[in-house]
């Protein structure tokens, strides 16, 4: 048996990290957002690559880190729960200026096909020391972020505006059934 790459994306502030940490307590493996972890390292060191200051250098390492995700999920088994990932990264790289997500991504589905988006959730969203990207902002990232999956042939589901433990109950019944 092999890992099931389970990805969720979305908007920033949409609460994925909050329903990946119930999925975590409740034993299922998962892999923390990619910028998030860059975002505390560049704060610790000289910060060149942080999303506000380098768009692209962030967004180059984002996609690095993310392959590294990848590549230790496949050692792994049964559903792995991805906070954003490869994808987030290829299309962040894109609107930097950086190559084509299409081209970096080479057709190929890097997580399970059914993916789930968190949607603009202007009730739960907020900016701290990490994200410090506006509500618009997030919104025009997440449009991008749909278009990018339905075109790149994911089947995209967005999570209902619901407590985090029906968000849980949501995702499971949701890959029971698929």
């Amino acid at each position: 048996m092999t890992a099931k790459k389970v990805l969720i994306s979305g908007c920033s502030g949409g609460g994925k990290s909050t329903l990946l940490d119930a999925l975590g307590q409740l034993g299922y493996r998962t892999i923390s957002e990619p910028g998030r972890r860059i975002v505390a390292e560049e704060m610790r060191g000289n910060g060149e690559a942080l999303p506000w200051v380098n768009l692209k250098a962030f967004a180059r390492r984002a996609i690095h880190v993310s392959q590294s995700d990848l590549t230790l999920a496949d050692h792994l088994e049964g559903l792995v729960f991805f906070d954003r990932g490869l994808v987030d990264a290829a299309v962040a790289y894109e609107f930097a200026g950086g190559t084509p997500y299409h081209s970096l991504l080479a057709g190929k589905l890097h997580y399970a096909q059914h993916v789930f988006l968190a949607p603009p959730w202007p009730e739960i969203f907020v900016t701290d020391t990490e994200r410090r990207s506006s509500l618009d902002e997030a919104k025009a990232e997440y449009q991008r972020l749909v278009r990018a999956f339905t075109e790149l042939g994911y089947e995209t589901c967005e999570l209902p505006k619901v407590p985090v433990i029906e968000r849980v109950e949501f995702v499971l019944n949701e890959l029971r059934s698929g």
